[in-house]
């Protein structure tokens, strides 16, 4: 098996400090590999390191000759280009050329024919329409649509998709991802999950996700303090033998422990002078001293602070509608909060989650109906901005600055700086600048500083992002045993199947569904109903009353339904050869599947282009 990447000896620090030393990793073809680890492990480090953006401080990367990297960082760079188009299309590309002055004449100058026809008619020559095809559904399933707007005019979350897809485009031999489900909505999660486990990709990615990490990793790195520990299988194999690893070295520091009091006394008990002292034993002390030090105990954030009391009247919600730029996002929705209500939102991007959680927290006015708050409810939000911390800003004073001692959940009292040390923010890190924090720390402290206000009304908007697994775990057992409302939108599937028991679902036109249940079930029923209705529906009859339709194409509908005959015709040709080919006598069996997988591919192409034509044609017709 061929190897992509291999590292020797790495070892790299920031600020004399070490995040680790001596790792040595090979990535293989065709392995999907997650690399797990607590905040401030390395992990996103590592990757700048093998993708070739960053120089170890030691050790050295070699990559196979020519090997093609796609490495998707968390806040991507985009050099110089201006526009989308800038960035998703190569200048050195004739194909991705043509398709870009396609697309940008569709959007921008329609009524162009004559330059129109031209460009179609190269992108036939140089058999550009499949490759179109593909670019347009990845655009699309990631929300990308204006091909001309300004890369600097784009959100967080839209610049994350947008170099998400320029990385599918480009298929790349090896994908390096960090985080790569920040910004999704779970249905594209799901076709990305399918998309990466298409074929023998090779994969080296970090996520939080762990449904994402189960279905597409078979093999797991985890960096534990500073040592890379390697698991053969997924996500639920890990935990077990990460589990059985933590029990044994457990007893081993045990045995250590002990055996290193006793080797301590015989050292003390040696003068300094005496040369018949053992070397071997005076190493092997060292050695043992080292191994004992390195071990400790781990720590573990520790979430347990007192929570208001709860009157009876929590809040209710009275035909609300809400809408912006003649869109409505919530219509007509009532709604009484009941003690113990733990409720996860779903929806796709832009369905109007994020302006339901600002009318709960009196952040938006509704357009029509009333938000009626009980005089016991107490709000804590956390939301997907965060706070706004100031760089400058000490860690203890953002504590400080809302309590200087906090009420535990058992009663007690303790200061800001003793809650900071159970969030795992020791003195040296509470006297630092908010600016010398990770991401994931930031968010850490951000939850911290909601939680000490006691609140019984819990909000809490994709918390997972930027954190690690270990600390998503402990927050997971805070939260089911939180004794408050709990309100989740996430993209992380676990966390809403594990934490929620009821669904408010976005749908379109303003619409919420209350659904009794957790995701998985929700996704079952579906499906379940999906097949049912390809079974049962027939037809529609042409007396049937239907709902009002669109009579007239659009001139870029119209300019797509001549494209597409086009288009359809070329498939057929392909099609056509591809059948011939497969039914010569010499055919080398090597060549065999790949021109069934072709013809699979083009009769699947050619059922959607047809469908579409018939859509198109039906409209043209009326």
């Amino acid at each position: 098996m061929s190897t992509y990447i291999s590292a020797e000896n790495l070892g790299h620090s920031f600020h004399d400090n070490w995040l680790f030393k001596n790792l040595t990793i090979g990535i293989n073809r065709g392995r999907r590999v997650a690399l797990v680890g607590v905040n401030g492990a390395g992990k996103t480090t590592l990757l700048k390191i093998l993708s070739g953006s960053l120089k170890p401080t030691e050790g050295k990367v070699a990559q196979a000759r020519d090997l093609n990297v796609g490495y998707l960082e968390q806040d991507p760079f985009f050099k110089n280009a201006v526009t989308i188009s800038d960035y998703i299309f190569h200048a050195d590309n004739i194909q991705q050329q043509l398709i870009r002055r396609y697309e940008e004449l569709l959007e921008n100058d329609p009524e162009n024919m004559k330059e129109m026809d031209k460009v179609m008619e190269e992108m036939s020559e140089i058999d550009a329409w499949e490759y179109e095809y593909k670019i347009k559904t990845i655009l699309g399933r990631l929300d990308i649509h204006h091909l001309n707007q300004h890369i600097n005019t784009l959100s967080g979350g839209q610049k994350k998709r947008l170099a998400l897809a320029k990385l599918l485009i480009e298929d790349p031999e090896i994908y390096i991802l960090d985080e790569p489900t920040n910004h999704l909505d779970i249905d594209t999660i799901e076709w990305l999950e399918k998309l990466l486990t298409e074929g023998s990709k090779t994969i080296l990615m970090v996520t939080h996700d762990r449904y994402f990490l189960d279905n597409v990793c078979n093999e797991i790195l985890e960096i534990d303090r500073g040592k890379i520990i390697p698991y053969i299988g997924n996500y639920g194999y890990y935990l077990e033998k990460k589990a059985e690893r933590e029990a044994s070295d457990d007893a081993t520091f045990q045995k250590n422990s002990n055996l290193l009091r006793k080797e301590l006394e015989w050292m003390r008990r040696q003068p300094k002078a005496r040369g018949t002292k053992s070397k071997s034993r005076i190493d092997a002390f060292y050695d043992l001293e080292a191994k004992t030090k390195d071990r400790g105990g781990k720590e573990n954030v520790e979430l347990s602070v007192k929570v208001s009391r709860q009157g009876n009247k929590i809040m209710e919600m009275h035909h609300i509608s809400k809408g912006f730029n003649g869109n409505t996002y919530i219509k007509d929705f009532s709604y009484t909060f009941k003690k113990a209500d733990r409720i996860g939102l779903a929806g796709k991007n832009g369905s109007g989650k994020s302006t339901l959680l600002n009318l709960i927290t009196d952040g938006l006015q509704p357009d029509s109906g009333e938000i009626i708050k009980g005089e016991t409810t107490v709000i804590g939000y956390f939301n997907q901005a965060g706070l706004s911390f100031k760089e400058d800003e000490r860690v203890i004073d953002i504590v400080k600055n809302v309590a200087e001692f906090i009420t535990m959940a058992d009663g007690k009292l303790i200061s800001a700086s003793a809650l900071l040390t159970l969030f795992l923010f020791p003195p040296v890190k509470q006297y630092g600048m908010v600016s010398k924090l990770s991401g994931g720390e930031k968010k850490r402290l951000h939850l911290m500083s909601i939680l000490i206000k006691n609140p019984n009304f819990l909000i809490l908007d994709e918390p997972t992002n930027d954190l690690d697994i270990d600390t998503l775990n402990v927050l997971e057992e805070f939260l089911t045993n939180f004794p408050g409302i709990l309100i989740m939108v996430s993209h992380d599937r676990y966390l809403l199947d594990k934490l929620t028991d009821q669904l408010f679902i976005m749908e379109d036109e303003g619409k919420v569904l209350i659904y009794n249940g957790n995701y998985t079930s929700y996704r079952l029923e579906l499906e379940e109903a999906k097949q049912l209705n390809k079974k049962t529906t027939p037809a529609p009859a042409q007396t049937q009353a239907e709902a009002p339709k669109k009579t007239k194409l659009s001139f870029k509908e119209e300019k797509e339904y001549e494209g597409l005959e086009k288009e359809i015709a070329d498939i057929e040709d392909k099609l056509k050869e591809t059948a011939d080919a497969l039914n010569t006598t010499d055919i080398d069996p090597k060549d065999l599947t790949k021109l069934t997988d072709k013809i699979t591919y083009l009769n699947k192409q050619l059922d959607a282009k047809t469908a579409r034509w018939i859509e198109l044609g039906e409209l043209k017709e009326a």
